[in-house]
């Protein structure tokens, strides 16, 4: 089928409109008229299930997906066989995945290696070639994704043989032994020259030298420190009420806890190894149509506009990165143990489309916080790593862009963090329990203890509402005033370290903290525990909204409560 309508830019064409049709007819050919099918334009890509007349639409509106040339979600075959129709199924074509696959290697050799990369594989000058351990390695990925699976197969090369089988067991949710035992029954079934690898480890060894390697390391036990930097020699916790050993035993090698960090900087990098990532990550400011009454991206929020009239020379080039952060707890045990808690945070680049985004391939695992219980406040301790590499990113490290063909200077920013009520506590350091619980507005909180309970009613929430709401008068359904307050105005990043800078800070859950009857309040009768260790990011202060409540998580436990007190849980 002749695809070359794909590549016309103008909607209006006839010729595009004919191929719309067309490719609209072969998807049809085997499903009923009112069956959706998953919609190629540029925004569903194929994510979304549409019918036959939405998706038309969206085609002729918004433009097929151009590098979706191969109909696999629409009935083609993944295989392509040649029936006679070779003039519209050029050898460029057949091959589309491996050249891509091998343009990104050639993009990645040049973003480590500069720009005489091209020629680096015959190269005998030593200068080209002084880290032999990493480009022997390199060099060996790259013959690995020219070399044929099997004599006469070219449509698999070993490396896009093996990442296409991770990417579905990635996908489908396949276990390891599901996966071993599918490549035993490759061995079997292709020939014996087949170059299929003989288990998941084998497989995984195959494609490291691609990055995204993660850092073991060393915690205490206690949550008081990290054994790095000048703590990476010691056998025992430097925290004189801890003492704790590294090690499980006198003598042994093997660690009480380990955190695992997943370095930003090579991720954001390969962000830009491939050549259409690289132009979306300029989206937010070359694409995106912004109207001051919709927001469609978080490019459109206050928050965005004002950190780019504060920093400028950071704005003025849209490849910057603006990050977000967002964490929560979980059992990895589902229902077998209800004690232990793990905590990811993660990362999410906002320079994307929505939809984008907000897929699963561009959450970026940052941190991976150990059990068996929450940080609680130490969760500062194992923000280490990722606060210093942020420090590192907003100075800019150098970066090869596949899109331009250039190398820049990539920044990334922290713009917020994303979580519930008590992870809100964690992060921002501010007690979100007792008289005091609003993080807004902290000593001016409303509440009223219920005896009976025990417990505490927030109330006054209605000075947030417009002076002459009809509610404000009431006082009957309330708590028997009026409320004409005007709502509490959040402190500035300025004005909240004002108020922590000089609070001292200890960390870990030692036995003189669990022993302590109660937490001793502030010197300044606020609810502030600590220092927030994203304030040492230099523009976190500056930032107009730095916490952002998860919605889901807030409105789950609210309707909870109120169904556990209508029923009398």
């Amino acid at each position: 089928m002749d695809k070359t309508w794909m590549k016309i830019s103008n909607r209006k064409d006839k010729a595009y409109e004919l191929g719309v049709k067309n490719f609209l007819k072969f998807a049809y050919s085997q499903k009923v008229e009112n069956q959706k099918i998953p919609c190629p334009c540029t925004q569903c890509n194929n994510f979304c299930n549409q019918t036959k007349t939405v998706v038309e639409d969206h085609l002729l509106t918004q433009g097929i997906r151009k590098s979706y040339t191969r109909w696999i979600h629409h009935g083609e075959q993944f295989r392509h066989q040649n029936c006679g129709d070779s003039t519209e199924h050029g050898d460029g074509e057949e091959d589309s995945d491996t050249e891509d696959l091998n343009d990104m290697l050639h993009d990645i050799g040049t973003a480590q290696w500069g720009d005489n990369w091209a020629g680096r594989e015959e190269s005998t000058d030593d200068s080209l070639n002084a880290n032999h351990s990493d480009t022997d390695n390199f060099l060996k990925l790259l013959e690995d994704a020219k070399k044929e699976l099997y004599p006469g197969n070219h449509f698999y090369s070993k490396l896009s043989f093996v990442v296409t089988l991770l990417h579905l067991k990635t996908m489908s949710g396949w276990t390891i032994k599901s996966f071993n035992a599918l490549l035993e029954i490759f061995r079997h079934a292709l020939p014996p020259e087949a170059t299929v690898p003989k288990s998941f480890a084998d497989a995984k060894k195959l494609i490291r030298d691609l990055g995204f390697k993660s850092e073991k390391i060393h915690a205490c036990v206690n949550d008081c420190v990290l054994f790095r930097k000048e703590n990476e020699n010691l056998d025992t916790c430097p925290n004189l009420n801890c003492k704790e050993p590294r090690y499980k035993m006198e003598g042994s090698r093997v660690l009480r806890k380990v955190l695992r960090y997943f370095p930003l900087k090579p991720r954001l990098q390969q962000l830009y190894t491939h050549k259409e990532i690289a132009s979306d990550m300029r989206w937010h400011k070359e694409k995106c149509v912004h109207d001051d009454n919709i927001m469609r991206h978080p490019a459109d929020s206050e928050v965005w506009k004002h950190f780019d009239r504060l920093h400028p020379d950071f704005a003025v080039d849209p490849r910057n990165v603006r990050l977000g952060l967002a964490t929560d707890g979980f059992n990895p045990f589902g229902t077998m143990s209800s004690a232990y808690s793990i905590w990811p945070i993660y990362l999410v680049p906002y320079n994307l489309p929505p939809w984008k985004c907000m897929r699963d391939p561009f959450f970026f695992l940052s941190i991976l916080i150990p059990g068996p219980k929450s940080p609680g406040n130490e969760i500062a301790v194992y923000m280490e790593p990722l606060i210093d590499e942020l420090n590192e990113m907003w100075l800019g490290v150098e970066t090869y862009d596949a899109y331009s063909g250039k190398k820049f200077d990539l920044r990334a920013a922290l713009l917020w963090t994303i979580n519930d009520f008590p992870a809100y506590a964690m992060l921002s350091r501010w007690s979100t329990k007792g008289y005091q619980a609003c993080p807004i507005c902290m000593v001016e909180t409303t509440c009223v203890h219920l005896p009976h309970r025990k417990k505490l009613c927030y109330t006054g929430h209605r000075r947030f509402l417009p002076i002459d709401h009809s509610w404000r008068r009431e006082k009957k359904p309330f708590d028997g005033n009026v409320d004409f307050r005007n709502p509490v105005a959040p402190l500035s990043g300025n004005e909240i370290l004002d108020q922590v800078q000089n609070m001292e800070v200890n960390f870990g859950k030692t036995k003189v903290q669990s022993n302590a009857k109660k937490r001793k309040r502030s010197e300044s009768g606020l609810n502030w525990t600590k220092k927030s260790c994203v304030f040492e990011l230099p523009y976190w202060a500056d930032l107009l909204l730095r916490h952002n409540l998860d919605l889901m998580h807030v409105s789950k436990k609210c309707l909870r409560g109120c169904h556990c007190h209508n029923y009398g849980y």
